[in-house]
């Protein structure tokens, strides 16, 4: 059994993750907490003491690291005595952390895909560039390495596997929604590192479709849902994390992203392109000095975790599944409501990180659990989705189901032989 946990960043999203590591260390064991700013980090401890979030009396304690610096995440695993690294930082640092997780033999868990910071968007599928080279060696070496295990990427490869296995004979398409009907109150600001979302959006938008990769622009492609609790919502076909490796691990010839953005972001998000402001290429300024203008932009926007406070709203998120059962067409909605004060009053993030947070704690669960400690390098998908969303139900965030039987709760029963059953499937 694996214990012990190494969160590396201290951004919003590790805020949630220690916060919720805290609340189950009587599995987890010690938590210790890493970024190049320790007084973040420190931060972050204070508040969880401060919320008693502790299930029982352990180990909480900052460390500063930069994460780029193989040898130094090492020399700390090392020295913590941890089994288990989850990584909330930068996607810059993933192939160094993975590395480092490699060479000391502990288990490895992140939330999204390594990105070159010189370059966006690049061939896909994008996990074929960096981290599946790694999938021999980890499996070599006994490696448990789960990658995209937030919530999209994350909770929704695991309700796409669970449509695959238990709800269709065959499955057309999967269209993943992510909708946040939320307010802050700020002109403009993004709802985590303005860098990381903006590159996004700056390149070719690749879907898979028929069975092969497509292109489009950004806001190229919209469409309209009806969806639970925040109603009727327009949303665009963007790029992202989890198609790269449903396209390869699921049978599905139709694998869509879509996010909302409303007219504001859009034309903000317009003006600073256009203007090259969110090129990653950098320019030299009159004065001589050399500056990315999306760093510039990074800089003077609100930082993500500053947010919380003020965000009323709701988010959802989930996959709209098409295929047949039994010879007949079936459509199933498989989604999560998180509540942005909610979020803030338990644990001082708002829902955007909360929702991303709270499933790399489930998946460390599982790990030391043994469920999900596979010893291969592997997505979300490739995993038994039943005991991580069953998980997910008692640690914070439940999940729902819409067809054409209603709208209720996805709950999950396991019998005496280890066998798991869902509800209505």
């Amino acid at each position: 059994m694996k214990k012990n946990v190494l969160i590396i960043g201290a951004g919003g999203v590790a805020q949630v993750v220690a916060h919720k590591a805290a609340q189950n260390n009587d599995i987890l064991g010690d938590i210790h907490i890493a970024s190049r700013s320790i007084a973040k980090c420190e931060k972050i401890v204070a508040e969880v003491l401060e919320k008693g979030s502790l299930k029982v009396p352990g180990v909480l304690k900052a460390h500063a690291l930069d994460a780029l610096d193989i040898e130094a995440t090492k020399a700390l695993i090392r020295e913590t005595g941890v089994e288990i690294v989850i990584n909330v930082g930068s996607a810059f640092v993933n192939m160094s952390v993975l590395r480092a997780v490699i060479d000391t033999g502990v288990a490895y868990i992140d939330t999204a895909i390594h990105e070159d910071p010189a370059k966006i968007c690049e061939t896909p599928p994008w996990y074929g560039n960096y981290e599946w080279h790694h999938g021999d060696e980890c499996a070599a070496k006994g490696i448990t390495a789960i990658h995209g295990a937030g919530f999209d990427p994350g909770v929704v490869n695991a309700y796409a596997a669970l449509a695959v296995q238990d709800y269709f004979d065959q499955v057309d398409s999967i269209d993943i929604i992510d909708v946040n009907a939320g307010s802050h109150g700020r002109y403009f600001a993004t709802n985590f590192d303005p860098e990381i979302n903006f590159r996004e959006f700056t390149g070719q938008v690749y879907s898979w479709q028929n069975g092969e990769w497509q292109t489009n622009q950004m806001f190229e492609i919209s469409r309209i849902d009806d969806l639970p609790v925040v109603g009727e919502q327009t949303t665009y076909l963007s790029g992202h994390d989890e198609i790269h490796s449903l396209s390869r691990n699921l049978p599905v010839k139709d694998i869509r992203f879509w996010m909302g953005f409303g007219a504001h972001y859009i034309n903000v998000f317009t003006v600073l392109k256009n203007l090259g402001l969110l090129s990653e290429q950098p320019v030299m300024t009159a004065e001589g000095l050399e500056v990315v203008p999306l760093k510039v932009v990074k800089a003077v926007l609100p930082d993500p975790s500053s947010l919380a406070p003020d965000y009323t709203g709701k988010t959802c998120i989930g996959d709209l599944v098409k295929g047949t059962r039994d010879g007949a067409a079936r459509e199933i909605f498989i989604y999560q409501i998180c509540d942005h004060k909610e979020s803030y009053d338990e644990v001082g993030s708002q829902a955007i990180s909360y929702t991303a947070g709270v499933p790399p704690v489930a998946a460390a669960i599982l790990i030391a659990r043994g469920d999900w400690d596979v010893r291969r390098q592997v997505n979300v998908e490739e995993l038994p989705p039943h005991p991580f969303l069953d998980l997910l139900n008692r640690i914070g965030l439940p999940s729902r189901i819409r067809d054409g039987e209603g709208d209720r709760a996805l709950e999950f029963t396991q019998a005496e032989d280890g066998r798991w059953s869902v509800a209505g499937a």
